[in-house]
């Protein structure tokens, strides 16, 4: 790689997340950790504002702007496909605004490309997530972006009902199958409900319904308690 396009590479990686690493970007790059930290130094003499410091982490400081990203026809056939595969399992208003998103990246290609991004082989025939599934997981998820708890009506794999109130934290795709991991705060502990089983979900209202994260109710700690082989006693809300 051409040492312009590992700096450029850099600034995209670095800019892309809140913190990056020097081992992670070298392992992105696969390159030392050393040559990570001579290229910061590079672009920092240069006047592009990445903050941090070696063993710590870099950030891009605010105000920075490039240019427009220009993709390869390889990278534009990716997100063509993708998001032909992603709208078919995707709530609606997802999947509209990737189709939006899409289509302003294709308008700034060349011609040339542009075919060629929209020729790509690569369909999802239209039998993914019927209405009812749609409409529910856009509510989970829109839930989960505002902190705020819902009612959930659920049958569990032995067809029973319970209702539960649940901190939603993420939303996951299995390959047809989408669930939500959440705190509920009937049985206190995390539990992972698969949204083709919810029959009713209504996001709490009044004093009470938005949640702060909080240390070992956060997704993150969702994570490391569903870590095998204690992941199969927290599918379906059975538990």
């Amino acid at each position: 790689m051409r040492r312009i396009d590992r700096l450029f590479q850099i600034v995209q990686l670095i800019r892309g997340r809140r913190l990056s690493t020097a081992a992670f970007l070298a392992k992105r790059l696969e390159v030392s950790e050393r040559t990570i930290y001579r290229a910061v130094a590079d672009l920092q003499h240069q006047g592009v504002p990445i903050e941090g410091e070696a063993g710590v982490g870099y950030r891009l400081g605010q105000g920075f702007n490039m240019p427009p990203l220009m993709f390869t026809v390889e990278e534009a056939q990716a997100l063509v496909a993708s998001v032909r595969m992603a709208q078919v399992w995707q709530d609606l208003a997802l999947a509209q605004a990737s189709q939006v998103a899409l289509g302003k990246i294709l308008s700034a290609l060349p011609a040339a490309s542009r075919a060629a991004a929209q020729s790509m082989a690569v369909y999802a025939p239209p039998i993914g997530l019927d209405s009812t599934v749609q409409a529910t997981l856009q509510t989970l998820r829109e839930a989960v972006q505002a902190h705020r708890k819902v009612h959930v009506q659920y049958k569990d794999a032995a067809d029973r009902i319970t209702l539960r109130l649940v901190r939603p934290l993420g939303c996951f795709y299995w390959g047809k199958v989408w669930t939500l991991a959440a705190w509920c705060e009937v049985r206190e502990g995390f539990r992972s409900f698969r949204v083709d089983r919810m029959a009713s979900v209504r996001p709490m209202e009044g004093q009470g319904a938005e949640f702060k994260d909080e240390a070992g109710k956060r997704l993150a700690d969702f994570l490391r308690s569903a870590a095998p082989p204690g992941v199969q006693q927290h599918l379906d809300g059975t538990c």
